[in-house]
């Protein structure tokens, strides 16, 4: 039986950025209304993909990076930047951006 393949993001952020991957926006309300393209809401929670090494602070100390490849995150609303490699779409956040890790 053959293992699906892992998504691999052809970036490497820098610094004290983060590659997340966003998860699917809820495609129903509560109440099970289907809702359009145009009335979903961006998602705020991804799979982090890549990270980078950490922050550099003007003295020259490393700040390291708290979150880790694989966690599930809630972002912020408007923090980061949409980036789009080939077919795939990924979220570009700074690590202060991430306000929680889900467990």
């Amino acid at each position: 039986m053959k293992q699906a393949k892992t998504e691999k993001a052809k970036l490497k952020p820098l610094f004290g950025n983060v590659l997340i991957k966003p998860l699917e926006a809820e495609q129903k309300t509560a109440s099970g209304i289907v809702l359009p393209d145009s009335a979903k809401e961006k998602p705020q929670t991804g799979i982090i993909m890549e990270i980078g090494e950490g922050e550099i602070t003007p003295d020259g100390k490393k700040i390291p990076m708290v979150v880790k490849v694989r966690d599930k995150v809630v972002y912020k609303k408007w923090g980061g930047n949409e980036v789009k490699v080939g077919s795939q779409e990924w979220m570009l956040v700074e690590q202060k951006d991430i306000l929680a890790v889900v467990k």
